[in-house]
């Protein structure tokens, strides 16, 4: 009814009982639309049943009975009677006994089978195979409120509906891969706000594809390709590092994002320090050994400390270089200073903020810039690594330390055989000369400083006064 169609002299008080007919007539056809939905023989089921109601097993156990008649209008099995699946009305409810509420279950999943003869697609096959003795339909698919699969809720939680149980998956090789998904594992991972199907695509509620693998190894491999769907930047450069070379010639065993990242414990690698150089010893447990016995590794893994480098601070994390290649050796003063030319960070534990301006101004450093420069890099020049070990750095003051008087000279006769115990005697350290430590170095470069400044001043004034004799004598 339009308002337009009323008649123009009707009142207010008889529009409002038009109105109050109109809502009552609602009302009506409401619960006559609902009653149509509940069955006479359904409406004497739910007249205990919607009742607080408990079935109690012979093991102690209870069951609440209580049925909710909003979830079943919204179950896939609206349209069928409780008797359909239950065997009786409520005037012929039988009296039955159950030792475990498992075993209800059991006999109660049967029912499924009267009409879902074809349930056991490939897919469930493989679940019901490796799930727990004695799943059940409604493990996963509920009593009630039974939806079909593209109608629950999607997401994770969608996902773990079967994927929270114990279950695995079996390889042809025989190796078997845990499936079973932790969620609180999940909610802690920076992948948390990210659905299963951003890392697994290809599967949703309607579609489960089922694939083989030769060996847990090369599923690994195969799910990490899926990081490059939103981590193109890194990935791409972890095909310049030396792990993806040794991958593409066939080393199965190389690196891939996952070994070092987690599947769904993902965490930031920008976070834990110590955690980071762990990963590492995976593989390269003999190095992590010599680096946990370092300066470094002491100062982290004993100290908590970290400002000190750990593995991916001199390697990189994804293009990783071969350390054997001239190149990264020729790098290392660059890599080294990073840390120990910063002046903040070395006043905070008393060390020379000069090592890299004082390498580069000596013999080592010069030659190594004039190769540099030339493009000539086929002669190894002795950079850091040389004199202070790789990853076995140890203090100055220690008695092992390569780096005292002692045992300098050794260092120095790996590439001058003819070193004699003076030799090292000519290096002043990356400390600036100053006069207590080279007294004589310190009064040179005084006398430099001061005689070369006024030989520069003499020199002008003498062409100055040639310049003035010549012009007075014209």
């Amino acid at each position: 009814m339009h308002c337009s169609k009323l008649p123009q002299n009707m009142d207010g008080l008889t529009l409002l009982c038009c109105c109050l007919v109109l809502f009552l007539s609602l009302i009506f056809f409401s619960s006559v639309s609902f009653a149509e939905k509940i069955s006479e023989s359904e409406q004497a089921c739910m007249a205990c049943h919607s009742q607080n109601m408990v079935l109690n097993f012979e093991g102690g156990e209870k069951l609440s009975v209580k049925i909710n008649i909003d979830e079943i209008k919204k179950s896939v099995h609206r349209i069928i009677s409780c008797s359909d699946c239950h065997g009786f009305k409520a005037e012929q409810h039988p009296k039955r006994t159950f030792k475990t509420k498992r075993q209800y279950s059991s006999l109660a999943s049967r029912t499924c089978t009267q009409c879902h003869v074809s349930h056991k697609t490939e897919i469930h096959s493989r679940l019901l195979s490796q799930s727990p003795a004695g799943t059940v339909c409604t493990d996963c698919h509920g009593f009630h409120s039974v939806q079909r699969a593209r109608e629950l809720p999607k997401g994770n939680n969608y996902c773990l509906n079967c994927h929270n149980r114990e279950m695995s998956i079996t390889f042809k090789s025989g190796e078997k891969q845990s499936i079973h998904i932790h969620k609180d594992i999940l909610d802690s991972s920076v992948h948390r706000n990210l659905s299963c199907t951003d890392c697994h695509f290809g599967f949703s509620s309607e579609e489960h594809p089922v694939r083989t693998f030769r060996s847990k190894r090369d599923y690994s491999i195969a799910m990490s390709e899926s990081c490059r769907r939103c981590h193109f930047d890194k990935y791409t450069r972890t095909l310049e590092g030396i792990h993806y070379n040794i991958l593409t010639k066939g080393n199965l065993q190389a690196p891939v994002c996952t070994d070092c990242h987690g599947a769904h414990s993902v965490y930031s690698g920008r976070k834990e320090k110590f955690a980071n150089a762990k990963k590492c010893e995976k593989c390269h447990s003999e190095i992590y050994s010599a680096y946990s016995r370092s300066v470094h590794g002491g100062a982290l893994i004993l100290e908590h400390n970290e400002d000190v480098p750990i593995c991916s601070d001199c390697h990189s994390a994804h293009d990783i270089t071969d350390p054997r290649t001239t190149d990264f050796h020729n790098a290392v003063p660059q890599l080294c200073g990073n840390c120990h030319a910063n002046k903040v960070l070395m006043k905070k534990y008393g060390i020379s903020p000069d090592v890299l301006d004082s390498y580069l101004q000596d013999f080592h450093g010069i030659t190594l810039k004039f190769y540099k420069q030339g493009g000539k890099s086929a002669k190894p020049i002795a950079v850091c690594t040389d004199c202070h070990g790789i990853h076995d750095i140890a203090k100055l003051s220690s008695p092992n330390s390569p780096n005292i008087k002692a045992n300098l000279v050794k260092r120095c006769q790996k590439c001058h055989a003819d070193a004699t115990a003076n030799f090292p005697d000519s290096w002043i350290s990356h400390y600036k000369p100053d006069i207590r430590k080279a007294p004589l170095v310190y009064m040179i470069n005084l006398g430099y400083r001061i005689f070369i400044p006024f030989m520069i001043i003499g020199l002008l004034l003498q062409i100055l006064l040639h310049i003035w004799r010549y012009a007075a004598n014209r």
